[in-house]
């Protein structure tokens, strides 16, 4: 088999190397994080799911100074509308947790959670934006539309074949092929029939995906080094897309606590949940989760229960308190650094996958 690095992906999104950075929302993925791996020759990726228009707007002109390489900004595209008819029972379980932070106590008052996506997709058209990554679903046919008219790639996250389909059907110029080893949250698009999201392994979904597109395949999921570039590209993915590596490098926006959990943690660290956002998402297991799930209450769906936990997991994280924070990680945790550069991440993965492929 021949091999190659400097795949089609590769030309189509103007990279040098084919490494994505997964666009991790809330935190951790930074403007210096995305502008680093941009200017080491992958594609860096803002997550920009839970930013305010202005803020987003902001950020993408500092990627500008910062970078002449591509970037893209990551979006959640889904429609969703808060569902407060078990709001006062969740409150009444949070306050537990409220109360060991020292938090006052929530009453079953309706959460209205602000929806941004048509405003975040406006900006990201006016900022000319080179690429848009959404997950849980593909954009609207007439913001592909939209995109497409002023030059901007489209890359949609699945977790099935079937969604592949509808994501190659819909427009897009690649699709990321998630992986159940992969952290944060499940790219599935409708968890109506799966609770906890399509949870099928990288190794099993990427060439099932790549036998039945016609677009470029990135593989994500556990993927921590040149050993899991070169096995991607082996099983037909022209690249791969890589979160959980750079939670812990040096322009990482993950907070210290987490990193130095994630740090201490195994393979066996993480489980899939939906107690913080109403959504399933892979994080190393804590008191949080094993409360809840002690609780036996069913989760607000996404976004009210991401917006009814806001105020423990910050009060958790200006306490340094990781029990109660959302700790998003993929399964590869025993491979991470500390402090290591993105930029020297990604050359690490280069110069490793080139040695398995040219020796």
């Amino acid at each position: 088999m021949n091999i190659r690095l400097d795949t089609e992906l590769c030309r189509i999104f103007n990279i040098r190397y084919p490494i994505f950075l997964a666009g991790m929302a809330g935190g951790p993925g930074t403007v210096s994080l995305a502008t680093a791996v941009s200017n080491a020759g992958g594609l860096g990726t803002l997550g920009a799911a839970y930013m305010e228009p202005e803020v987003l707007r902001s950020a993408i002109r500092d990627i500008y100074k910062q970078t002449n390489n591509s970037f893209a900004v990551n979006l959640f595209s889904i429609q969703a509308t808060d569902d407060n008819t078990r709001t006062g029972e969740v409150q009444r379980e949070l306050n537990n947790m409220r109360k060991k932070l020292g938090l006052a106590e929530m009453s079953g008052e309706a959460i209205r959670t602000p929806n941004h996506f048509e405003q975040q997709f406006a900006i990201i058209l006016e900022e000319k934006v080179p690429v848009i990554s959404t997950a849980f679903g593909v954009l609207p046919a007439h913001m592909i539309k939209q995109a497409k008219a002023v030059g901007i790639r489209i890359v949609t996250m699945v977790t099935t074949v079937n969604e592949a389909l509808l994501a190659e059907q819909a427009g897009c110029d690649a699709i990321v092929a998630q992986g159940s080893e992969a952290g944060g949250h499940r790219g599935t698009f409708d968890i109506s029939n799966r609770p906890m999201g399509a949870n099928i392994g990288t190794m099993a979904l990427v060439p099932q995906i790549v036998d039945r597109v016609n677009v470029p395949v990135i593989a994500a999921g556990g993927i921590m080094d040149g050993r899991g570039l070169v096995a991607a590209l082996a099983l037909g993915a022209q690249g791969v897309q890589m979160g959980t590596r750079f939670l812990t490098s040096k322009e990482s926006g993950a907070h210290i606590s987490y990193q130095q959990k994630l740090l201490a943690s195994t393979e066996e660290s993480t489980v899939i949940t939906k107690v913080f956002s109403g959504r399933p998402a892979r994080g190393v297991a804590n008191e949080f989760i094993e409360a809840w799930d002690k609780s036996g209450i069913e989760p607000l769906p996404f976004p009210t229960q991401n917006s009814a936990t806001r105020d423990i997991r910050n009060a958790a994280a200006k306490q340094n308190n990781p029990d109660y924070m959302s700790l998003w990680a993929g399964q590869g945790l025993r491979m991470l650094t500390s402090g290591q550069s993105a930029e020297s991440i990604v050359q690490e993965t280069i110069n490793q996958a080139q040695s398995i492929l040219f020796k």
